[in-house]
């Protein structure tokens, strides 16, 4: 499967098992009810595809804009940073308000939200892959990150 598919495919599927999972754990951390929780999942997930657009954007603009060609370990490193950190200062004011909880509890909440994305992302694109195949950018010779 290659293309606009396996985006579709990879999106939805990432997505759904990450609401799922960030409104157990979010009810988990906050104490309050699945259902409460998993409307802010999903306000989560809305605000984490749409940054990620906007982001990614911005970061390939400034990329085109640089000296140095490819994508360095620390050139990735920043762009894993700079998402993260973006999405943070969006999110956590939504998780205070939401949750009916302090900035700091709300930081602390997504901080553990995001440990888990870490380990969730790594294990499903490794799964997805295995299921559906390599991605033809990835499926030729290997070249250097």
């Amino acid at each position: 499967m290659q293309g606009l598919k396996r985006r579709v495919v990879y999106i939805t599927l990432y997505e759904g098992i990450a609401i799922v999972a960030a409104s157990l754990g979010l009810a988990l951390m906050s104490g309050q009810g699945v259902g409460h929780s998993g409307v802010l999942a999903v306000m989560a997930s809305v605000v984490a595809v749409l940054w990620n657009l906007v982001f990614n954007t911005l970061f390939e603009r400034w990329e085109a804009r640089q000296a140095v060609r490819g994508r360095s370990v620390w050139r990735r490193i920043a762009h894993a940073i700079g998402f993260e950190v973006g999405l943070l200062c969006f999110l956590v004011p939504i998780f205070a308000w939401w949750m009916d909880v302090t900035l700091l509890q709300a930081l602390l909440m997504d901080l553990g939200l995001a440990m888990f994305f870490l380990g969730y992302t790594f294990v499903f694109n490794w799964a997805f892959d295995a299921i559906f195949g390599l991605p033809a950018s990835a499926a030729g010779a290997a070249q250097p990150a």
